[in-house]
């Protein structure tokens, strides 16, 4: 069960908002372990095995997936939260759930799919993750969905457009969406989920980056914030410094970044949470964002995230593969709003029996919960064509 030594303004599961729809507590987890469970055991977490991360799935077999990122961010996540005496139940819950609605190919599927639905109100990853909770995943009798907490549920949904959030407010007056539209925060625990996804993705993309020998150690040495630690460790292994000693220097440069990100990131906040003394999660949501880097460690991240997006991102080979992944989504989706009977039984059905706004958004449904391989071989056989893989 839960530590009894959570600070006055964590999420404290006895305290939770509760669930939309009502069930008894479980004799031996508390709601937010619950959640966890929940997540873990959905198709939709299972799928993220198969989703591009930045290197599409059959690129090679040790590059990060969605699932591999969602774990090394629950890790991190967990690790701050025991430091800050917030809940490291929810936090790992929010991590692990954080990306379930992204869809094939990362942020080039996504970004197809959006200009695809811009006619049907637009496709958000960060909402659609909500959406597969709420709505998608079909394990229950009772609901649809898997029945999150609202805090869980607040800390899934960190973007949303305004137009959404109204629509979130309508069908759910007072839920995820109103914070929005009040200019309000989420929880502690969510607002470190998503310090944690930044901090995973920018070690990790260096790792994977280094390893398909796009980016190099010495192209790395115009960012400041890993080149410290990479110089720190060959200073104290000189030896890595030979060819067959970078693979371990790479690893304990990275190593020592994460650590000093962390770091900085627990002493920065508890500076915060001193001198703004929350007393409660509500004082915590009415308050500026107390979750951070501090100024300078903040400024180093904005330098290499700024490095990996224009010699990483947008690589042109990765650009090139991307371009690939986009037409094949925009190909997808114009086939299957052409004949929803393209798709499965169910998503046909639901689609035919509806309006254009039920028929595309049931497309857009079906498309953004395909693994990348999936993607791939429908793409072949409704096409002939074989772009990817």
């Amino acid at each position: 069960m839960q530590s009894i030594q959570l600070a006055p303004y964590a999420c404290h599961p006895a305290h939770s908002r509760g669930r939309r729809y009502f069930e008894p507590p479980a004799p031996t987890r508390t709601d937010y372990q619950r959640d966890r469970d929940r997540i873990v055991h959905s198709t939709a977490f299972r799928r993220l095995v198969y989703k591009t991360q930045v290197f599409l799935n059959h690129e090679g077999d040790l590059f990060r997936t969605r699932l591999t990122h969602s774990l090394e961010v629950a890790q991190l996540g967990r690790s701050v939260a025991r430091s800050l005496r917030l809940s490291e139940d929810l936090v790992e819950a929010v991590c692990l759930a954080h990306d379930l609605g992204h869809t094939p190919f990362g942020h080039a599927g996504q970004d197809a799919l959006n200009a695809c639905m811009a006619d049907f109100g637009g496709f958000e990853h960060n909402l659609q993750s909500l959406r597969v909770v709420d709505a998608l995943e079909d394990r229950y009798p009772d609901y649809d969905g898997i029945n999150l907490t609202f805090e869980t549920r607040e800390g899934i949904l960190k973007h949303c457009s305004r137009r959404n959030a109204e629509l979130l407010e309508e069908r759910e007056p007072g839920g995820v969406g109103r914070r929005f539209l009040l200019g309000l925060q989420p929880s502690l625990e969510a607002q470190l989920c998503n310090l944690a996804d930044e901090i995973a993705y920018n070690a990790h993309d260096i790792d994977d980056g280094v390893r398909s020998g796009l980016i190099t150690l010495q192209q790395l040495r115009d960012v400041p914030l890993f080149d410290r630690y990479r110089a720190q460790a060959q200073a104290q292994y000189p030896h890595l410094a030979q060819a067959a000693g970078q693979r371990k220097l790479l690893a304990e440069a990275i190593r020592r970044m994460l650590s000093d990100q962390i770091y900085d990131v627990i002493d920065t906040t508890r500076a915060a949470l001193a001198d703004a003394a929350p007393t409660d999660v509500d004082a915590v949501r009415a308050m500026p964002a107390l979750v951070g880097f501090s100024q300078d460690m903040r400024a180093q991240s904005q330098v290499l995230k700024h490095f990996l997006f224009h010699q990483l991102y947008r690589h042109p080979q990765v650009a090139q593969t991307m371009e690939r992944a986009r037409q094949v989504v925009r190909d997808l989706f114009a086939i299957y709003q052409a004949d929803p009977r393209q798709m499965p039984p169910v998503q046909a059905d639901w689609a035919l029996q509806g309006d254009a706004q039920r028929r595309a958004r049931t497309v857009a449904d079906f498309i953004a919960g395909m693994t990348d391989r999936f993607a791939v071989r429908e793409h072949e056989r409704l096409t002939g064509q074989h772009l990817l893989g």
